[in-house]
C-alpha cells in the first residue's frame, strides 16, 4: 500500500479561492476584513510566518497591519498595544506572535485580547465556547486537520483518533475537535508508557510533538491516516515533520507531507476566522 497524499497546500489554495469571495461581499458592503499582527523581538522563524499572514491578506484583498516591537518591550506597553486594536473597528482580528520574550506573560497577553476578535482561537471564552460544542473561532493548524479530512470526505464518526502531543496549541484542542465530530479520542504524550500499542490501534494518528521520526511504521495499523503537524529540520537543514515519511507512507491509506501539508492550512484558517470575524461585525453593525 503507497498513502495517497493529502496536499494541504492545494486545500489551501481552494479555500482562499472562496474567501476572495466572501472578502468581495464584504467590501461591497462596506467591511474591509481587518487583521492586525503584533510581533515582538526577531525570532526569524516568527518574522516569516509574520510575512507570509501580510502576504496572504493582501492577496484577498483584506487589510493587514504590522506591529512591530523590540524584544525590551515592556508586558503594559504591549497591553496598551492590544488594547487599542480592541477597540480599532477597522481591526476584526488581532494576532500576537508566539513566543513571547520570556518576561512577558503569555497567558495574559492572549486573554486581553477582545474573544471576538481572537482569530487565533486561544482566548479561554472560545477554547471553552470549542468545548461546549457553541460557536467559535477556532485554533488555526486544528482546524486545518479537520478542512484537510472534510476535503478528502474522510467520516469521522465513530473513528479512533489517537492525538500524539497535548500543546495547548495543537494537541489538546484538535482532540476536542475531532470529539465533537463524534470521534474517540486518546491523548499520547511523553509520560505515556507503550506509544506502539495506543497508535497501533488508531484509525487517525495526529503527530504534533516537535520531535523528528516520532511517528515510524511500527506505530502505524495498515490504512490509517497520518496527520503530520510536526516542524523540525533534518540533518541537512531540510524542513520535516515527526513521521518518519517514507516508511509510514507504505502503511498508511491517506498522509500529510512537509512540507506542503498542514502548515499552509494554519494560515488559511486564520484568514478565515478574520473574515468571519468581519462578518460578525457588519451583522452587529445592521442590529443596531
Amino acid at each position: 500500500m503507497t498513502a495517497q497524499i493529502i496536499n494541504g497546500k492545494e486545500i489551501a489554495e481552494k479555500v482562499r479561492e472562496g474567501l476572495k469571495s466572501d472578502v468581495q461581499e464584504l467590501r461591497e458592503n462596506g467591511i474591509v476584513p481587518g487583521l492586525a499582527v503584533i510581533l515582538v523581538g526577531d525570532n526569524q522563524a516568527s518574522q516569516t510566518y509574520v510575512r507570509n499572514k501580510q502576504k496572504a491578506c493582501e492577496e484577498l484583498g483584506m487589510h493587514s497591519i504590522l506591529i512591530k516591537r523590540s524584544a525590551e518591550l515592556t508586558e503594559e506597553e504591549l497591553m496598551k498595544d492590544i488594547q487599542d486594536l480592541n477597540l480599532d473597528d477597522s481591526i476584526h482580528g488581532i494576532l500576537v506572535q508566539l513566543p513571547l520574550p520570556g518576561h512577558i506573560n503569555e497567558k495574559k497577553i492572549i486573554e486581553a485580547i477582545s474573544p471576538e476578535k481572537d482569530v487565533d482561537g486561544f482566548h479561554p471564552i472560545n477554547i471553552g465556547r470549542m468545548m461546549t460544542g457553541q460557536d467559535a473561532f477556532l485554533p488555526c493548524t486544528p482546524y486545518g486537520v479537520m478542512v484537510m479530512l472534510e476535503h478528502i470526505g474522510y467520516e469521522l464518526e465513530g473513528r479512533h483518533v489517537v492525538i500524539v502531543g497535548r500543546s495547548n496549541i495543537v494537541g489538546k484542542p484538535a482532540g476536542q475537535l475531532f470529539l465533537n465530530a463524534n470521534a474517540t479520542v486518546t491523548y499520547c504524550h511523553s509520560k505515556t508508557n507503550d506509544l506502539i500499542y495506543h497508535t497501533k490501534q488508531a484509525d487517525v494518528i495526529v503527530a504534533a510533538v516537535g520531535k523528528r521520526n516520532t511517528i515510524t511504521s511500527d506505530h502505524v495499523k495498515d490504512g490509517a491516516v497520518v496527520i503530520d503537524v510536526g516542524m523540525n529540520r533534518d540533518e541537512d537543514g531540510r524542513l520535516c515533520g515527526d513521521v518518519a515519511f517514507e516508511e509510514v507512507s507504505q502503511k498508511a491509506s491517506y498522509i500529510t507531507p512537509v512540507p506542503k501539508g498542514v502548515g499552509p492550512m494554519t494560515i488559511t484558517m486564520l484568514l478565515q476566522n478574520t473574515v468571519k470575524a468581519a462578518r460578525k461585525s457588519k451583522e452587529l453593525q445592521l442590529k443596531a
